[in-house]
């Protein structure tokens, strides 16, 4: 896949990457990756535990140097001017920074006086962002009260209170349930229209990825593709079909000798891919010499473009790359200068 031909104009990029690199001692946790994102866009890394995604959002919100490379975020340079990174972005980590002895007021007040806005500004800016996340009638409850959701959608007030012109999400619904991920997508993508926002984020959920302009999928450090999600499931080559068959090897034998159908056993099944499944199937079965037991048809899922790509699934599990970076964002330092 073309890279190169998806990423914006120069005139509408906002976020900007060539060959960026970071390394924790001889591990490399990102392999030189380059993409743009345009102005506006609603813009996805996916991606499983230790594929590079926190370390790059790290990078480009001046909270690691880059090992090598380059990267401009809102126009300035991630290394030379990070103050004016910092006060162009607002940032939601996976991980909750909230203090949770304060109330939700108390935590966005602290936020503002950090940022040097205005109390005039101040004031109105906390208003119209805890009811916009409708939790004006918490504002002086303690955090440490909050559920996960609600803390979650106050965080996300929090890096919208000075205005950004772009907003990290870091996982930003990891460990919700469904019906809270859904409200919170719901409150962010109406603040992308209300505030004209660019959006990066970066996650492991399928679904959370359909709601991306596009999709850079990013894998051991590498961007192995970077497309939008329809056109990353149109890649495969048209529906997914999974037979049910007594004898799995003949059947995938005869698919390929017949039909020229390249098929694999995959949980108990027969799987193959190919456009046009529903009028493609009532022949086969008329025909077919091995005995079909049931059959399902399915559109293609980023977890199917996922593992054709990678050789694995997205949900396979593996550890975490770079504890040093755990270690460095939870400095007493780092954490100040996360507010």
């Amino acid at each position: 896949m073309n890279h190169e031909q998806k990423t914006p104009s120069v005139s509408e990029t906002v976020i900007s990457t060539a060959g960026l690199v970071r390394n924790f001692g001889h591990t490399q946790a990102v392999k030189g990756i380059s993409f743009s994102v345009a102005e506006g866009e609603v813009f996805g890394f996916l991606g499983p535990n230790g594929a590079g995604k926190t370390t790059t959002i790290s990078m480009l919100c001046t909270l690691l140097a880059p090992s090598a490379g380059e990267a401009t975020v809102a126009g300035f340079d991630i290394r030379s001017k990070r103050t004016e990174v910092r006060r162009s972005i607002g940032l939601v980590f996976q991980d909750p920074t909230l203090d949770e002895y304060l109330t939700a007021i108390q935590n966005l007040r602290f936020h503002a006086y950090a940022y040097g806005v205005p109390k005039r500004v101040r004031d109105e800016r906390i208003y119209e962002l805890l009811n916009l996340m409708e939790l004006w009638d918490r504002r002086n409850s303690s955090v440490r009260e909050f559920s996960g959701g609600m803390k979650r959608r106050l965080e996300i007030a929090r890096g919208l209170l000075h205005h950004p012109r772009i907003l990290f999400l870091d996982e930003p619904t990891l460990g919700l349930d469904p019906q809270t991920r859904h409200r919170i997508w719901k409150y962010v993508l109406d603040l992308r229209r209300r505030e004209s926002l660019t959006i990066f984020l970066t996650t492991h959920y399928m679904d959370e990825a359909e709601n991306c302009d596009r999709i850079a999928i990013i894998d051991k450090g590498e961007i192995v593709a970077l497309d939008r999600p329809e056109a990353l499931k149109d890649s495969l080559g048209g529906d997914v079909v999974t037979l049910r068959v007594e004898d799995g090897k003949g059947a995938v034998a005869e698919l390929f000798a017949r039909y020229e159908l390249s098929a694999s056993i995959e949980g108990g099944g027969v799987c193959f891919k190919l456009p046009g499944a529903e009028e493609f199937l009532p022949g086969l079965m008329r025909s077919f010499s091995c005995e079909i037991l049931g059959v399902t048809v399915r559109r293609p899922t980023l977890d199917d473009v996922f593992l054709s790509l990678t050789g694995h699934s997205i949900r396979d599990d593996r550890p975490a790359t770079g504890q040093q970076l755990r270690r460095y964002l939870n400095t007493p330092g780092m954490k100040s200068q996360l507010n």
